[in-house]
């Protein structure tokens, strides 16, 4: 196994070994054969992988007395430097746990730290420069990027005419570098000095070994360079082989001093002395700035290794990469649950520039955005990568355009489990509709090509695409990994002799950039930075108290969720009013008389639509059809295409679009067609969803009401499938809310809570609509019309609002008898059983809960307090129910009464009327009610 230690005396006695170059190269010049980079750029990509594999030493250092809990690492990964620098530090990124050097990389592209890229030769005209990847541009640019077009204005890699150029930049000195390029190709120094030299800069006197003046002049024509001062300064090298230099030994006297230009080594400079002597030499390798990006973006991984609440992103509730102005979206995932949200926002970012507006929140991407998705070779078999995949493949099939690069990191193993030769290239080749892309992630210069063309590929064409970048795993797959229980000794060394940041040393040595000596002294010097800072971060203060850890889980804000609520009904009644009718087709709700369930649901849909422009409601068969119960019927025609849509059938799929839609500033309404299907994806919601505050302190969030036709009592309709009484998994889900609302005049204003709950909070709801409920009329007899309502106009919304957690209370007779808890379908059967007890003296009241999450406790305790006697009726099983939580409510809040159930049983729900045996009937409730009166 390549240990902490092995890896690092490797790296060691390898850059040892690499000794000096033959010839010195100035970091502004172009890698040798035709790399897309400078050596300035590739000395970045080196820091910000070094920066990356010092964090994983230091991962493990702090492990080792415990003080560390985190160990994966990116050793061997260090190649996706080279995609966040093709990328623009704009474009949002889901990054998996082998990010580091990404990471890195990015915040030195944010701090404008990364430099510039080389100038591209062009056979038709002059040299043109590749647009800098950290500037946003149109299509042009991009073209530009991809082909080497000149530059239109003509300017050259000189940058002669820019005076915030870089001299860096291009490979040739410029003015600010103290020699000017004339038209003659004769370089002129003149007062200025390379500031990167230490110690040499414009207002240094003594600039230079020999103290020359800042008036030194050096002319280098066809060959030969005249200096007219007592002593030059260095300046680069140059001229035609065979050339000469003249220098001047005095004021205004010329001394000649014949150099060999083909003696000199590339990017070499040249010192005069009074004497007229020439030295030619190249400054050394300046250590990395104790402050710079690369230590920043240290002090974030180190501070999430050791749960630091200063931590920026998670704030020391887990490790994760992100940081909002870095446009680094946090995810916990390590098996591609990320992948359907980055299909959402990708889609949601071309949504939104074709529509020319921003929604509601105001996403900070510019329009040209890509999203990038980073994940391991493993997971291009788990279900949620499938999906992804399929989604974007699908959508693209279909014509509308998704900006999605996934990048493939593949080290060939899970954790213990081989990738099976040949077998991800063949997974992603044969992804229809997604562009396909492959690079040795060891060699940055490739990566950096390649990753530049899938980029600009995507972002030209808005359309998806996959880098397969291999990769090498190196110290394990975590720190307690016994890598030698599953691979060979030969194995391992061949990844170890595959070491990017080995590979990336050797060709800034090979190429005259540096000497390995330079290298190693910027490993050293970084260690120490990072090993100062780690001791700097254990001080910081952890996460103490429960509050602290909950408190961005799921800000509840009900002040302002009721003043939207209000606002909502002040527009609606006011400026709003004509797109209203308009929108209704004249016939406004309020005016339609008593709805069903379904009906009021639909109307609020069409009325937050109205006033939320980033909403969308989709789903399977809700546009066209209008909804299997036509829940959402005329929504498509009312609203467009573009915001009423179907989408395909998988519930990953669309809970993804509706987590990106939602981080990228919309407000998503995504429909789940039946209860049961949800199950196939719980997990979008419970590890994607309802984590996106709560590990992101708020900086990030997904809004969405995810509404949701499900329980049981549908009659003739049987099976689990489409009878599904099953809660408990979302019950479990910290932060999130649930609705279900029983009737018509509860439904539209919770809906409009859970809208306002969403755009203020950036709360996550499930909306459980029942569907046995949806077209019921009556309630106590046929044709009595008393499960209708009337929907409210605009103005009494505020005055209707249903607060988050709580109930609704019916009395039936004295109501001083008997107090009972349901909800939804429970609702009614309870109704109507205590009309039943009513006749017989019996008085109830009888509380609708509303609200699953958070259950409305002070409601549930004052109303059991009231009588002393509480039945629970709970239309979900015994074992994981909702009663479960009710009564645990009470012993928690004091209650001191009695207490019974009525429940399901632990069973799916069977098809006919064999379901009858396993659910909750109002017979059942009577009884159950009597027996408790009889203690």
């Amino acid at each position: 196994m390549s240990t902490p230690q092995d890896l690092d005396d490797r790296f060691r006695a390898a850059l040892t070994a690499l000794g000096a170059p033959a010839q010195r190269r100035a970091l502004g010049e172009p890698l040798p054969g035709g790399a897309p980079l400078t050596g300035a750029q590739a000395l970045a990509l080196f820091d910000a992988q070094l920066t990356s594999r010092l964090l994983d030493l230091a991962g493990r250092w702090l492990r080792s007395f415990g003080e560390g809990y985190y160990t994966i690492g990116s050793a061997g990964h260090e190649g996706n430097a080279a995609v966040a620098a093709a990328l623009r530090p704009t474009d949002p990124a889901l990054l998996h746990y082998r990010s580091g050097a990404f990471y890195c990389l990015r915040a030195a592209q944010a701090a404008g730290a990364f430099p510039a890229g080389p100038a591209v030769p062009d056979a038709a005209g002059p040299a043109a420069l590749i647009p800098d990847p950290r500037s946003p541009g149109d299509d042009g640019a991009d073209a530009a990027l991809d082909a080497g077009t000149p530059d239109p204005e003509g300017v050259t890699a000189t940058r002669a005419a820019d005076p915030d150029a870089d001299p860096s930049d291009s490979g040739v000195a410029s003015s600010d570098s103290g020699v000017a390029l004339s038209d003659s190709g004769v370089a002129r120094s003149g007062t200025g000095a390379d500031p990167s030299v230490p110690g040499e800069g414009p207002s240094d006197p003594g600039a230079g070994p020999s103290g020359a003046g800042a008036d030194a002049d050096v002319e280098i024509g066809s060959g030969e360079a005249t200096s007219t001062s007592t002593e030059a300064p260095l300046v680069d090298g140059g001229g035609a082989p065979g050339g000469s230099l003249r220098a001047g030994a005095g004021a205004g006297a010329e001394v000649e001093v014949e150099v060999e230009a083909e003696s000199l080594p590339a990017g070499a400079g040249v010192a005069v002395d009074a004497a007229g002597s020439a030295t030619a030499g190249v400054p050394e390798l300046p250590l990395p700035d104790p402050d710079d990006a690369y230590a920043a973006a240290a002090r974030d991984v180190l501070r999430g290794m050791v749960a630091s609440a200063e931590e920026p992103i998670a704030g020391g509730r887990h490790k994760v990469f992100g940081r909002a102005d870095l446009a680094v979206v946090p995810t916990t995932s390590t098996i591609a649950s990320h992948l359907p949200r980055a299909v959402g926002m990708g889609l949601a970012l071309e949504r939104l520039r074709r529509n020319g507006r921003r929604p509601d929140g105001d996403a900070p991407w510019p329009p040209d955005a890509i999203v990038v998705c980073s994940f391991g070779d493993a997971s291009v078999n788990h279900a949620s990568a499938t999906a992804a995949f399929n989604t974007a493949g699908w959508y693209d099939h279909t014509g509308l355009r998704i900006p999605v690069l996934f990048v493939c990191e593949d080290n060939g193993l899970g954790i213990s489990v081989r990738s099976p030769r040949g077998w991800v290239a063949a997974t992603l080749r044969a992804r229809p509709g997604i562009r396909y892309f492959a690079a040795d992630g060891t060699d940055v210069a490739e990566a950096y090509r390649v990753a530049g063309e899938a980029a600009a590929w995507v972002r030209r064409h808005r359309r998806p695409a996959v880098l397969h970048l291999s990769t090498v795993r190196l110290m394990g797959h975590a720190g307690a990994d016994a890598e030698t229980a599953y691979r060979s000794p030969a194995e391992i060394a061949a990844d170890v002799a595959r070491d990017p940041l080995l590979a990336t040393a050797r060709r800034l040595v090979e190429a005259g950039y540096a000497t390995g000596e330079e290298l190693l002294a910027r490993y050293d010097e970084r260690g120490w930075q990072i090993r100062r800072l780690a001791e700097e971060v254990l001080d910081e203060p952890k996460l103490a108290s429960p509050v602290d850890v909950v408190a961005e889980l799921a800000p509840r804000r009900p002040v302002r969720i009721s003043r939207a609520v209000a606002d909502a009904g002040t527009r609606a009644a006011g400026p709003a009013a004509g797109a209203r009718t308009e929108a209704f087709g004249g016939r406004l709700p309020e005016l339609a008389g008593s709805l069903t369930l379904a009906q009021s649901i639909n109307a609020a849909l069409a009325d937050g639509m109205l006033d939320h422009p980033g909403m969308a409601v989709f789903g399977e068969d809700v546009a066209a059809k209008g909804g299997v119960y036509g829940v959402t019927k005329g929504l498509r025609d009312r609203f467009g295409a573009a915001r009423v849509f179907d989408t395909l059938l998988d519930e990953t799929s669309i809970l993804g679009l509706a987590l990106g839609a939602g981080v990228a500033g919309m407000l998503p309404v995504p429909e789940i067609q039946y209860l049961a299907y949800l199950h196939n994806a719980e997990d979008q919601i419970r590890g994607e969803a309802a984590t996106m505050r709560f590990f992101s302190r708020g900086a990030f969030r997904n809004p969405m009401v995810v509404r949701v036709a499900g329980l049981a009592y549908q009659e003739g309709f049987g099976g689990h499938f489409h009878n599904d009484n099953s809660v408990a998994v979302l019950r479990d889900v910290p932060g999130l809310v649930i609705a279900v609302p029983a009737r018509p005049d509860d439904a539209a204003p919770m809906l409009r809570t859970c809208l306002a709950a969403a755009a203020v909070d950036g709360a996550v709801s499930v909306f459980l609509e029942p569907i046995a409920l949806y077209h019921t009329r009556d309630l106590y007899t046929d044709g009595d019309g008393e499960w209708l309502a009337e929907y409210a106009e605009p103005g009494a919304w505020a005055g209707r609002h249903v607060p988050i957690g709580r109930a609704r209370v019916y009395g039936v007779g004295s109501a001083e008898d008997l107090t009972i808890i349901t909800f939804g379908n429970g609702v009614r059967m309870s109704l109507r059983a205590a009309a039943t007890l009513a006749d017989e003296g019996i008085g109830s009241r009888v509380v609708d809960l509303r609200w699953l999450a958070p259950l409305p406790v002070a409601d549930i305790i004052r109303e059991a307090s009231a009588t002393g006697r509480v039945l629970v009726v709970d239309e979900t099983r015994r074992s994981g129910g909702v009663g479960e939580g009710v009564i645990a409510a009470l012993v928690d809040g004091g209650y001191v009464g009695t207490a019974r159930r009525v429940a399901g049983l632990d069973s799916f729900v069977p098809l006919g009327p064999a379901a009858r045996q396993v659910l909750v009937s109002e017979e059942a409730i009577t009884q159950g009610a009597r027996t408790l009166l009889a203690r």
